[in-house]
């Protein structure tokens, strides 16, 4: 489980938790990530905050998401 920071945003901090996953190749490219709902499930967080992980992550370029069929590990540059 996530030691939470009270000075920094939940949805960063969960972020940085899927960003250290794909830099250790724990999720490799063009891999799944979790989903919404598996965030919500892993970290305890409102659905809402686990949206705006996966905003923020395919804002880096770190993830795309393909309707239907989720969202994945960008290839690496």
């Amino acid at each position: 489980m996530i030691e939470w920071e009270p000075d920094m945003p939940g949805w960063r901090q969960v972020a940085d938790v899927i960003r250290q996953r794909i830099a250790d190749g724990t999720y490799p490219p063009r891999t799944r990530v979790p989903s919404v709902m598996q965030l919500v499930d892993e970290f305890g967080i409102a659905q809402a905050t686990a949206q705006k992980v996966h905003q923020g992550l395919r804002a880096d370029g770190l993830i795309y998401t393909e309707p239907g069929l989720g969202s994945f590990v960008a290839g690496q540059p």
